[in-house]
């Protein structure tokens, strides 16, 4: 079949579809972290790096070549 991806404005519209999926034995799952968590980590570490002055400074002219 397909996928649907539902963004529920509050817990209480969140509440409301679980009930009705239950209740229509409708499979779902709850991904309750937005990004993946490798991606997380990644910004993490980047973060940090650029914290203690760990980063590389790239021209204009790199950047096109």
């Amino acid at each position: 079949m397909s996928t649907l991806t539902v963004h529920p404005e509050n817990q209480e519209q969140l509440s409301a579809l679980k009930v009705f999926m239950k209740a229509f034995n409708i499979v779902f799952e709850e991904n309750k972290q937005p990004y993946n968590a490798q991606f997380i980590n990644k910004m993490r570490l980047s973060k940090e790096q650029a914290s203690k002055g760990e980063t590389v400074k790239v021209t204009l002219d790199e950047i096109w070549k």
